[in-house]
């Protein structure tokens, strides 16, 4: 739904629309006759009857983003007229003032941009599309089936006899060493399959491509499954990890940090140079989707190379020896940043900005691997017991329930199954999120001692140790979930260490997806919200240490989606921080302005049609809705509790009857149990979602925060959807988005893309949806809520990390690049290339073919870099 601005300043009778500059007369009639028309499309999108020139478009008009992003897709439509971006509108906020610079832009004199219709490159001319065949899809989908339920049956084989072996250990002592045997050996196990099979399917990953669904896809997804759900995902940020991607052919250096948890596929196209530093969610695949195709190139990193949060590295991309690639940003296919050179934004552009500002400590060889070695020996001789073998530990404890679970002894009738299933999920549950809470107020305020805030310590130490410990326990994705999006995730913030100020309340102060570094140097200014995904950058980071600082939000701020904001970040009060911004790190401090972009440029604050609904926002009417949507809330929380604690307990009463029936086919029953599982989380949960949607279909809205169909959207955001990840990379993905209320075309290729209101997305046939992406039907600012469908055509392309927002339309065969945002409104037409943050037209340039098995050349990496 677009919402038209209720007045909007017009031209008078008597005042002309336009009016001529000083410039000749032939050079004023053509600015004039360009101005005019300009001013005609404006008026005919705000639905007035004429527009002055020199009006502003947000203060005057009353304007906004998506009515701008209508007037830029009208004026695509004619060739005869220039072509804007959003940038070009907030930076040039008139129809005189934008003519000109667009004048500037287009030098040959033609109606477009020369940069926009004339790249100093020609783009390569497209690879002829691979014939389809319309069997490989079901094909690909019934091997990969076939893969988990052989998996299934394998583990429950392992695991039945391992459960027998560890069940006939006595005492404590026993059943301890024997989890340590066979978990020990599972571990191992666990972390060389996903190598052998590597070297075995794949040998060395080379340059190339090849289609989705085809038998070189099906050998890409299976080394990527094992290489994800392999146990040293969880030693990311340790040298260990660095010495697995070596194993698997990354050529890396001398004392690299890599804090990211998104695990490189195409390691031997992977080159880091020594004292590089890598930070978490950053993106360096190897790889990418690209028109039903998969893409595969190399990415190269020099020495002491430093990459920051939230960053996009696409393929056949390179930094030299010293560069820096700053937060939020991204290269794109083909970018290289020289040496020694700082570059940002989305795409990466030269800057002065030093993103390294903690001095080097003492961090050598041998401190790294002995603190490789502890770390090691802890998961093996602590964490891996205790997972395998900790539930008969409770067993030898406490007789009654092991002898009760024991296959040598009576079965278990129904009645109790069920009793014992209820009992076991209520104390697990309940006891997770009591004792989970006590922990997280009372364990992280004692490790904060041994971590003093603006003192630099060298990595992979003690206090390396602590930090990450309070990172990991202040940062359980479950109480955020619970608390977000309600008046009481305050209270939760505080109870974790948060400076809020004096907190002004509006039941939506944050979102459910809240990061940090540590919650105790985390300060937010009163009457600041929150939307969600925000990620407070409290450690700075060099190759050898480590500093914790103080992050500072200002007062009357609101953030948007998806934000990293690092320690020095140049904002202070009233700031509007768009979605996926960049924040400052230099110039004066921004005040009563808003920021967009990558790098960030200034708009305004707020717009009239986000101020319609400030009356809700003050005196008794805010405190009583405030009171409704807080007794909404806790209904939602409660609702929530109750979802996810009868999946606990339907799991456990699975698990329980598997447990009775092992002494039939027990590798079978625990097989089934595996896929049973996936299936019936799957089901429950789409059940779950469609129930509260009363199986009807979002409609686009625009309503206050306190509105009762807010309320509804915020309780959808409660209902889980990590399951769906298991099943990216697979024709399944577009089955369950179209069980939950996507309407989603055939042959899609998901690799891991997030949508937020599935029913007000739409998504054509053969679309290619990279990792990392999402689809975001909504925007939440200050107080106003406002959603609208998204359609994307057949054969469109998200790239790894693009976000697109609501109101939009992609036409057939586009393409956005990786990290691109996509503004609220836009229309991208068909086969375009667009990227950027905000993204704007962008064709390839200099893209050089590249045949299904073909190998492009890349300049070596000298071996002096790697020491």
């Amino acid at each position: 739904m677009v919402e038209q601005p209720s007045e909007v300043p017009i031209a008078g009778p008597d005042e002309p629309a336009v009016t001529t500059s000083d410039t000749g007369p032939a050079q004023a009639e053509n600015e004039t006759e360009t101005e005019r028309r300009l001013a005609a499309v404006l008026a005919e999108v705000t639905g007035a009857e004429r527009v002055a020139a020199d009006r502003h478009f947000f203060a005057d008009l009353g304007a906004n983003s998506l009515v701008m992003a209508q007037f830029c897709a009208r004026l695509r439509k004619n060739p005869e007229l220039p072509s804007p971006s959003m940038r070009d509108i907030y930076r040039h906020p008139t129809i005189r003032s934008l003519t000109a610079a667009l004048a500037q832009a287009a030098p040959d004199g033609g109606g477009r941009p020369a940069a926009a219709s004339a790249p100093a490159e020609p783009p390569a001319p497209p690879a002829p599309a691979a014939r389809r065949n319309r069997f490989a899809h079901p094909l690909c989908g019934a091997f990969q089936l076939l893969v988990f339920l052989g998996y299934s049956l394998v583990s429950g084989f392992v695991t039945a006899g391992g459960y027998e072996w560890i069940a006939a250990g006595s005492g404590l002592t026993g059943i301890y060493l024997r989890s340590l045997l066979f978990g020990g050996i599972g571990f191992v196990v666990l972390c060389a399959f996903p190598v052998v099979a590597k070297w075995l399917l794949v040998g060395r990953w080379k340059e190339g491509e090849f289609p989705v669904w085809g038998p070189a896809y099906v050998r890409f997804w299976l080394v990527k499954v094992l290489l994800h759900a392999n146990p040293m995902v969880f030693l990311v940020g340790t040298p260990l990890y660095v010495l697995y991607l070596r194993v698997l052919g990354a050529r890396i250096g001398k004392g690299v940090t890599i804090l990211s948890r998104s695990v490189p596929v195409c390691t031997d196209l992977l080159t880091i140079g020594a004292g590089t530093v890598i930070r978490k969610e950053a993106f360096f695949l190897g790889y990418r989707g690209h028109a039903g195709r998969i893409q595969t190139g190399r990415v190269t990193l020099g020495r002491d190379v430093f990459v920051g949060e939230k960053t996009v590295l696409d393929i056949d991309t390179a930094m030299g020896d010293g560069a820096q690639l700053g937060h939020t940003s991204a290269l794109h296919r083909g970018q290289a940043v020289p040496d020694g050179e700082r570059w940002h934004g989305s795409p990466a552009e030269p800057t002065a900005v030093d993103y390294v500002r903690v001095t080097p400590t003492g961090c050598g060889t041998a401190r790294r691997a002995w603190f490789g070695c502890v770390t090691l020996l802890q998961v093996l001789f602590l964490y891996v017991p205790l997972a395998v073998g900790g539930v008969y530990m409770l067993f030898t404890e406490v007789p009654a329930i092991g002898k009760r679970l024991d296959p040598q002894t009576a079965a278990l009738s129904r009645p109790e199954l069920v009793s014992d299933a209820l009992a076991v999920s209520l104390v697990l549950f309940s006891g997770f999120v009591v004792v989970g809470l006590v922990a997280l107020y009372t364990v992280p305020r004692l490790l904060r001692l041994f971590v003093r805030p603006g003192r630099v310590y060298p990595l992979y130490g003690f206090h390396y140790t602590v930090h990450r410990a309070t990172t990991r326990m202040t940062n359980i994705k479950f109480f955020a979930w619970l608390f977000g999006d309600s008046s009481y995730i305050v209270h939760y913030l505080r109870g974790l260490g948060y400076d809020l100020s004096r907190v002004e309340q509006t039941g939506s102060n944050f979102g459910t997806e809240m990061q940090h570094e540590t919650p105790f140097l985390v300060s937010v200014g009163s009457g600041t919200m929150v939307a969600d995904g925000l990620s407070v950058l409290n450690a700075e980071y060099s190759a050898t240490s480590f500093r914790l600082s103080r992050v500072s939000i200002g007062p009357r701020n609101f953030l948007g989606n998806n934000i990293a904001y690092p320690v020095g970040g140049r904002t202070g009060e009233n700031c509007l921080l768009a979605s996926k911004v960049m924040i400052p790190l230099d110039g004066e401090i921004r005040a009563d302005v808003g920021l967009l972009g990558s790098p960030c440029f200034e708009i305004p604050r707020s717009v009239d049609r986000d101020a319609r609904f400030d009356h809700l926002r003050s005196g008794d009417t805010l405190r009583r809705r405030l009171a409704a949507k807080n007794r909404y809330n806790l209904r939602s929380m409660a609702m929530m509790l109750c979802v996810r604690w009868f999946h606990v307990f339907a799991l456990t009463l699975l698990a329980l009857a598997s447990v009775d029936l092992y002494g039939v086919l027990g590798h079978v029953v625990i097989a089934a149990y595996l896929a049973l599982t996936l299936a019936f989380s799957t089901a429950y949960y789409v059940l779950v979602e469609r129930c509260l949607m009363s199986f009807r279909r979002l409609r686009p809205a625009l309503c206050s925060i306190y509105d009762r169909g807010f309320w509804l959207h915020e309780r959808m955001w409660k209902v889980p959807d990590h399951y769906l990840n298991v099943f990216n990379g697979t024709p399944y993905k577009s089955l369950v988005w179209r069980m939950l209320g996507v309407r989603i075309g055939s042959r899609v290729f998901d690799d891991g893309c997030s949508l937020t209101e599935r029913t007000l997305t739409t998504i054509g046939d053969d679309c290619v949806l990279n990792a990392g992406s999402k689809i975001q039907c909504h925007s939440q600012e200050d107080g106003t809520f406002k959603s609208d469908g998204t359609t994307l055509g057949a054969g469109c392309t998200l790239g790894v990390g693009a976000h697109v927002h609501y109101g939009v339309t992609m036409g057939d065969g586009a393409v956005l690049a990786a990290d691109s945002f996509l503004m609220k409104g836009e229309e991208v037409p068909p086969d375009a290339r667009w990227g950027g943050n905000p993204a704007v037209d962008m064709p390839e340039a200099g893209s050089r073919p590249r045949g299904p098995g073909g190998a492009g050349e890349a300049t070596d990496v000298p071996a002096s870099a790697l020491s």
